[in-house]
């Protein structure tokens, strides 16, 4: 059952419980006024009024289709044991008494009974019964109680005929609202990101270049390849997933380290990937230390693993499971994509030749590849530690 019927089942039965227990309630009241039965009568009345209150409050729990007939049959037998004294048309008070019971606390019941044949069909024949054990009781079908009774029932089906159609059509525009609400924000983030991109493109490695252009005029070489360093660290922070924070204009900071978390990286790469639409789901081991020449070419191979994912898989979703050894993290990145037929592969397409097996292989790793048309795909990434 999806979400939308879920919430639909849950008003529904909470709707139910409240307007049946109001109504068995105003009826027991009615039946308790004196003069309009005698005590006995209503001691035999109350437990099945008891039983059908306390269906009533179960209704609302995982085991409502047991408590519905159970609610309905407490509730017609309650009616049966209410009129049995009644004398026919002049028996105004009792009958009266009674249509709180008949046409609301069991009439609730059909709230709930509209959303398939059977509970209509179950729905149809208490509401026969019940019209016709008033009618009986009140010798005509042409009385006030009859008619109350009538409208009770009518009234609680139309409701939940409407609100089981309503609630999952608004909670689907709801969803579609929400769907359209993430998809701008991305856009706004999106774009606030490429703004931001670009000033720091102009301000880092634009200025470089502007000098380079002219043959670093009043730079000394010294500083020059001093900025062209940090320009080439900061770009590789990024490509990691990195966000530096500006200190102030042209002036972003760094760490260096010699050893890095590969948990914190992981979360980084995830990040920008989520940024651009593709959902990764992260499994097995998060923290491994790893040298940062190790550390760069790994997470390097495996977000190119998953750019192909983005750009040639047709799915939003992919799964990287880490492990590790004493010697060895491997990350395994797989999708449930198109996938492809690597006999087919051209040897003139270097990407993953060098961006991910070539790549690991300076630092003593490895990368193997698994795929067949419409299978997915999986990489198998190797590190040393």
């Amino acid at each position: 059952m999806d979400i939308f019927a879920q919430e639909r089942d849950r008003l529904l039965s909470s709707t139910t419980s409240t307007l049946g227990l109001a109504c068995a309630a105003v009826s027991i009241v009615a039946l308790a006024i004196p003069g309009v039965t005698d005590p006995l009568h209503l001691a035999a009345i109350a437990p099945l009024v008891a039983l059908l209150v306390v269906s009533l409050l179960f209704v609302t729990g995982p085991r409502a289709r047991v408590w519905v007939p159970v609610g309905l049959s407490s509730g017609i037998a309650a009616t049966v044991v209410a009129l049995l004294p009644a004398g026919g048309p002049d028996d105004g008070p009792l009958a009266t008494a009674i249509i709180p019971l008949a046409g609301g606390a069991t009439a609730a019941f059909s709230l709930m009974l509209s959303s398939s044949r059977p509970r209509l069909t179950t729905a149809i024949v208490a509401f026969v019964v019940e019209l016709t054990l008033v009618a009986l009781a009140t010798g005509s079908l042409f009385t006030f109680p009859v008619a109350a009774v009538l409208l009770g029932w009518v009234s609680c089906f139309v409701t939940g005929l409407w609100l089981g159609r309503a609630v999952p059509l608004a909670a689907r525009r709801i969803y579609s609202i929400g769907n359209a609400h993430r998809a701008e924000r991305q856009a706004s983030e999106t774009e606030a990101q490429r703004r931001q991109g670009a000033r720091l493109l102009h301000d880092t490695v634009l200025a470089t270049l502007t000098l380079l252009a002219h043959s670093g005029f009043g730079v000394t070489p010294q500083a020059l390849q001093d900025q062209a360093a940090e320009d080439a660290r900061l770009l590789r922070h990024l490509r990691l997933g990195g966000t530096p924070q500006p200190q102030a204009s042209g002036d972003y900071s760094l760490e260096t380290v010699e050893e890095s978390p590969l948990g914190q990286t992981l979360e980084s790469v995830k990040q920008r990937f989520g940024r651009m639409g593709l959902e990764v789901s992260w499994h097995g081991t998060g923290q491994v230390l790893l040298p940062t020449h190790v550390l760069d070419a790994f997470l390097l191979a495996l977000a190119e693993c998953l750019e192909n994912v983005r750009r040639h898989a047709g799915v939003t979703e992919a799964h990287v499971t880490i492990i590790h050894d004493d010697s060895m993290v491997r990350a395994m990145v797989t999708d449930a994509g198109v996938g492809f037929d690597l006999a087919g592969i051209s040897e003139e397409r270097l990407g993953f030749k060098e961006s991910v097996v070539g790549r690991l292989h300076e630092v003593g790793g490895s990368a193997r590849l698994f795929s067949s048309p419409g299978s997915g795909t999986t990489v198998v990434l190797e590190a040393p530690r």
